[in-house]
């Protein structure tokens, strides 16, 4: 059977299963299969948008506490896109609240049932939309973050920034607010995903500078960068900006200033491998 096009091929987290075997026994299955609803009509929202801008999509994991959009798309997609896309999810939550009016106002589903809904349709866009990585408020903070900082730069503070809210929701959880073991849980699990991206932050970049390489950015202006001739090809990436091409001014000895390309740059680090040449040597090999 071909799938439609418009619907992502959807993989569920093996440790679900535990869980919706858990709901049986215990009488939560109807909560839990609403929470599962919710989240799959958010991601929905996510692959729609990603899916109209023709992004490399895999599918969509559901796994015990929501869901992700899983993509071959990494910083190479335009600013506007990315924020579109990231903001497709949340806005399916609007949807939602429509339709369970309708259902209200018909009377076709107890009413404890919509009040459920209603209950957790606020609960997942509320909680989407913290500045927690890689929620959809941390992936709005780091788009925001890229703007102004390098890309480098930009995702060590949003991981950095993520982990210390992810402390302070804890705190309050802990101690303003009524304690529930499925929000401590979630938060810790937030907790170690951030302390594995912070672990994974220098492959990441370097991603970021391969799809460069590979041609497969989306540049909008171009942004000179000027450095000193001992300075390594990594001193250059680290000021490397989303969405911008870079022209890079190289200072030699005696105030002569030579220009060279981001392409020459990255073509030295990952064909020719001089992951050490000072640019003062790169110059004069290009020249």
């Amino acid at each position: 059977m071909t799938r439609h096009k418009w619907l992502p091929p959807v993989h569920i987290h093996p440790i679900l299963f535990i869980f919706i075997i858990i709901s049986f026994l215990t009488g939560t299955f109807i909560e839990l299969m609403t929470i599962l609803v919710i989240v799959f009509i958010h991601e929905l929202g996510h692959f729609t948008a990603a899916k109209w801008f023709g992004w490399r999509i895999r599918g969509v994991m559901l796994w015990v506490f929501g869901g992700v959009m899983e993509t071959d798309e990494h910083g190479t997609r335009p600013f506007y896109e990315e924020v579109l896309v990231t903001l497709a999810g949340p806005f399916q939550h609007v949807f939602i609240y429509m339709i369970l009016l309708l259902l209200s106002e018909s009377q076709t589903v107890m009413p404890s049932i919509i009040d459920m809904a209603y209950f957790y349709n606020t609960v997942i866009l509320l909680f989407n939309l913290l500045p927690i990585w890689p929620l959809d408020g941390g992936k709005l903070t780091f788009l925001i973050f890229s703007e102004v900082f390098p890309y480098r730069k930009a995702y060590y503070y949003v991981i950095i920034f993520s982990l210390c809210m992810n402390m302070v929701s804890m705190l309050v959880l802990l101690f303003l607010v009524p304690f529930t073991l499925s929000a401590f849980l979630l938060f810790s699990f937030l907790l170690m995903e951030n302390r594995k991206d912070w672990k994974q932050r220098y492959y990441v970049f370097i991603r970021f500078l391969l799809r460069r390489y590979q041609g497969k950015a989306h540049f909008k202006r171009v942004l000179p960068i000027e450095v000193s001739h001992h300075h390594t090809l990594m001193d250059v990436f680290n000021g490397f900006y989303r969405d911008k091409t870079h022209t890079i001014y190289v200072k030699l000895p005696g105030d002569i200033r030579q220009s060279i390309n981001e392409m020459e740059c990255l073509h030295n680090y990952f064909h020719e491998r001089n992951h050490h040449v000072s640019m003062g040597e790169l110059v004069s090999y290009v020249s």
